[in-house]
């Protein structure tokens, strides 16, 4: 297995590179970082085991590509209600929405899930740093809010809205934090109720179990209370994602909320809330502790 990884890694370019993805990021300024920080950020993104991964599978893309990620890791899932899942030849389009507890592998999942039901018609909406994934680029819509190609990526939203893909989202847009002591998304935002009713797409609504550690919540935590705009905590959920190898985890799909349910009764932000509640009530009393 060693001979194997070595040997990958050897053979391929790397994919996941700390300090291209500065130069990005931050452009000539990434040349003043610390060379002990960006080993030290190479190991906390496991670098080289992701490219191995990568090179093992680079010849797969989308659901099967994801489905791969899901054996990696050997995600031990349950699903409950597959049977509120749309069927395929319906003519509809949807919007997929989900609780957000690990930050990678749930995305992962529910790509897998959806995939597979809809032979690959689904575009995520994600981070953009998820773009420099290639077996995730093809179904992926890369969102950075604060890039300088800002006006591109909501055009390249409406298109994926547009299209006749359906759309996975998490709208807290972070994964969950430890609130009252419970692991729960942060207010879910409207984007999705308005975009439901913008392109009359009815929305699925989806729970999903799990956890981060508690040193990743201590760090988003810390992270609040001292205002940093950089998001620190995301920096870690690679390694929780390989924390969490071999765990089980619960996904339970609801009955799908006709577009229509979306009226001048409530604000988009409060039948946002109104969903999201319903995500969680889908888990039972015991989904909603910290586990």
């Amino acid at each position: 297995m060693q001979r194997s990884f070595v040997m990958i890694q050897e053979s391929i370019e790397k994919t996941i590179d700390v300090e291209r993805i500065l130069r990005s990021k931050v452009g000539g300024k990434a040349r003043f970082a610390p060379r002990f920080l960006v080993n030290w950020l190479r190991r906390i993104v496991h670098e080289d085991e992701v490219n191995a991964f990568l090179g093992e599978h680079r010849d797969l893309e989308g659901t099967p590509w994801l489905e791969a990620c899901v054996r990696y890791l050997d995600m031990k899932v349950t699903i409950e209600g597959i049977e509120n899942l749309p069927r395929k030849d319906d003519g509809k389009r949807y919007i997929f929405v989900s609780n957000h507890p690990l930050g990678g592998q749930d995305g992962v999942c529910l790509g897998s899930i959806i995939g597979r039901h809809y032979e690959g018609r689904f575009r995520y909406l994600v981070n953009d740093l998820l773009m420099f994934l290639p077996g995730l680029r093809p179904v992926c819509v890369g969102i950075n809010k604060t890039g300088r190609n800002g006006a591109e990526m909501a055009e390249a939203v409406e298109t994926a809205f547009e299209s006749d893909n359906h759309i996975i989202m998490f709208p807290a847009g972070l994964n969950s934090r430890m609130i009252d002591g419970r692991v729960h998304d942060i207010p879910w935002k409207k984007t999705f109720v308005s975009k439901s009713v913008q392109y009359q797409r009815d929305v699925v609504p989806i729970y999903f179990s799990g956890r981060n550690s508690n040193r990743f919540y201590r760090i988003a935590h810390w992270q609040e209370r001292l205002g940093l705009k950089v998001n620190i905590a995301m920096l870690f959920l690679v390694d929780e994602m390989y924390r969490n190898r071999h765990k089980p985890f619960r996904v339970v799909i609801g009955k799908p909320i006709p577009w229509q349910t979306f009226d001048r009764s409530r604000t988009p932000m409060e039948w946002a809330a109104r969903v999201e509640d319903e995500v969680y009530q889908q888990a039972g009393p015991g989904g909603l502790k910290a586990e």
